[in-house]
């Protein structure tokens, strides 16, 4: 017991010692983001489809470990934040505001809408974040918006978010995790959880689940969100639908690669108010069944490209558990393309991740999260509640 709880010393602190690496958040443009395109191994398809050689159709890859190969330089858990805190025009913000400074509750309505779409972000066939490890953590800061995630639980791979801006007095809570299965010719991944959303001055909370991802591997390789997201306010009444959709399954991309249609009502009545159509990765409208006025509601290339790279501004308060640092030695790999460094860095924390599991098998530890509590039921699965009223300033932030 003594020589486990010393080796768990040890363990953090190497973890201490390691230098913070961050990367260009995922953009708008997948086939031009550095992520996707300068950090990618050559022959990527043949490798990826060589993976799924001895996988059997419905199984769970949860668990499946990935080389450096097919990964980007940042975890699942920074990419999850990135949706939060990386956004050009401040569209959380303005849900508190209304559009046009038009605070009326349909007006901010309009605007979370606008902003839940925001959150889905294009990627790229082939390629994709490290499983974070249990008890990592991201801490960024942009202007007043704090953002804190943790990974509470590493099966099934939950994430929190926690995220506030005091001076608007705006808090948003995410619990989230995916479920990804291989189906033959693609792997659909499941996103469970939802998103929370609280506008606090005009006591209003808007809940909202998310697109799932979907990987085609025949005959056109490519991935897309999929699936109808619901938003709900239950002290507006007010409520939205959307739908998510794909190209067809054969040939390229169509005009309905990245579309999405629906509607806004009243729950009460079921009367549209506005029709929204568009595409998320460029121009969303809502127009008025009434006067068929049209107007545009999101404008991704204005909220979505050209994110600029967090920096970290105080060294000292990086946490050991961050994802910069956790990843930092395997970031360095993958962005210099030095395949070896990569994969021998992150055998490195997958081993001594058994070695923690088994430590806490043998003293009968159960891992506690430090910044969330986690619940579960069968009926509504897991759920996350963070213990801190307001997420501090963050060592992380995004310039201006």
């Amino acid at each position: 017991m003594e020589n486990d709880q010393e080796e768990l010393k040890e363990m953090r602190n190497r973890a201490a010692d390691k230098e913070a690496v961050l990367s260009v958040p995922l953009s708008l443009d997948d086939e031009e983001d550095l992520n996707n395109k300068e950090y990618r191994a050559p022959n990527l398809v043949k490798r990826i489809l060589s993976l799924f050689t001895n996988i059997r159709p419905g199984s769970d890859l949860t668990r499946l470990q990935l080389p450096p190969l097919f990964n980007i330089p940042k975890s699942q858990l920074q990419c999850y934040g990135e949706l939060a805190y990386s956004n050009n025009n401040d569209l959380l913000r303005k849900c508190a505001t209304g559009i046009e400074e038009i605070n009326s509750a349909l007006e901010r309505f309009l605007c979370v809408v606008a902003w839940s779409i925001s959150t889905v972000r294009p990627l790229a066939f082939g390629v994709t974040p490290f499983n974070p490890i249990l008890g990592e953590t991201h801490h960024v800061s942009n202007a007043n918006l704090n953002v804190l995630l943790e990974q509470v639980s590493h099966h099934p791979p939950v994430s929190a978010l926690h995220a506030t801006d005091r001076t608007q007095n705006i808090e948003t809570i995410w619990c989230h995790y995916v479920i990804p299965t291989f189906h033959g010719t693609y792997v659909e991944g499941k996103v469970h959880g939802s998103k929370v959303l609280k506008l606090l001055n005009n006591s209003e909370t808007y809940v909202m689940n998310s697109p799932n991802l979907v990987m085609r591997l025949f005959p056109v390789p490519g991935v897309e969100s999929l699936g109808n997201v619901i938003i709900r306010c239950r002290e507006t009444g007010l409520e939205a639908e959307l739908k998510y959709k794909g190209s067809a399954f054969f040939g390229r991309r169509s005009s309905m690669h990245r579309a999405i249609e629906g509607r806004i009502y009243r729950s009460s009545s079921m009367k549209t108010l506005y029709e929204i159509a568009g595409h998320w990765d460029k121009t969303v409208t809502a127009k008025d069944p009434m006067n068929g006025k049209l107007r545009i509601i999101y404008n991704a290339k204005e909220a979505i490209a050209g994110l600029k790279t967090p920096v970290v501004k105080n060294p000292k308060g990086l946490w050991a558990s961050e994802s910069a640092v956790v990843w930092g030695e395997v970031n360095k790999g993958i962005m210099s393309k030095n395949w070896d460094k990569a994969r021998e860095a992150k055998s490195l924390i997958e081993e001594q991740e058994r070695k923690l599991v088994k430590i806490r098998a043998s003293s009968d530890n159960t891992w506690v999260p430090k910044h969330f509590t986690l619940s579960y039921s069968k009926e509504t699965g897991w759920d996350c509640s963070p213990i801190q009223r307001w997420v501090p300033p963050a060592p992380i932030v995004v310039p201006p």
